[in-house]
């Protein structure tokens, strides 16, 4: 199994630091992983290096808004930076079996949320604004479900899982070792003031490229409400258009 340390080892080899037959001190491998850890940090909040989208949920008590992280009503590894998307959950008869769900739009900002005019209302849901604050975010299901009724649902990205120690092994997909190591060569090089390597920069280029390409998922077209021009019904032709 490959381990923090293995990864850290090999891109300082590449990286020209480290020469054969010589041994990392232990403040240049306690650098490099946090190097390695600030990296997957910033992947972290890149969609198109997340592989997967994970589905969280909770059942409105009739609250205006529900914490999102760890120990939050919502509790998830991380706070997220922002929602991927969300729906809403009509639970017929208090349970899921027959359960019907509906498209929340998102409200990407508070500024957004400010312009609400009654905040309070309770109804059936239609939007949703996500306070990215830390270290828990908040969500406002807009207007505020009743409680016990439904169940408010958000798409988050999954947690790239850091490395807490050097014996911390290797838990992605495949494809991202190569990512991990090439830009890690990079980071490495540039960390010891050492010019860049035309090389290395297309390999990891090219790894990051490889990664994009296997998560991508471009979700279908869809025209915001207020740009829908409503049907007109056309009494001659018995048609709506």
């Amino acid at each position: 199994m490959t381990t923090a340390l293995d990864i850290i080892t090999l891109a300082y080899k590449d990286a020209g630091v480290l020469g054969v037959g010589q041994t990392l001190l232990a403040e240049d491998v306690n650098d490099a992983l946090t190097r390695l850890n600030m990296m997957i940090a910033q992947w972290q909040v890149k969609r198109w290096m997340i592989w997967h989208l994970v589905d969280k949920s909770v059942v409105s008590t009739g609250a205006q808004s529900y914490t999102v992280g760890p120990g939050g009503d919502i509790d998830v590894a991380t706070r997220p930076d922002k929602l991927e998307s969300a729906y809403f959950r009509m639970l017929a008869g208090g349970s899921g079996t027959q359960a019907v769900d509906y498209p929340l739009q998102l409200l990407f900002s508070m500024e957004d949320y400010a312009r609400i005019t009654l905040k309070q209302l309770v109804s059936f849901s239609q939007c949703i604004f996500y306070d990215s604050a830390w270290p828990l975010g908040s969500i406002y299901p807009w207007p505020i479900p009743q409680a016990s009724l439904y169940e408010v649902h958000i798409l988050l990205k999954d947690v790239l899982t850091q490395f807490p120690n050097l014996t911390s092994t290797f838990n992605f997909p495949p494809e991202y070792l190569a990512a991990l190591h090439y830009n890690l060569v990079v980071r490495t090089r540039a960390a010891y003031r050492l010019p860049p390597d035309p090389t290395y920069d297309g390999l990891a280029k090219d790894a990051m490229e490889t990664v994009r390409s296997a998560n991508t998922q471009i979700p279908s077209l869809v025209m915001p409400d207020n740009l829908v021009r409503p049907s007109v019904y056309n009494i001659y032709s018995d048609q709506t258009r």
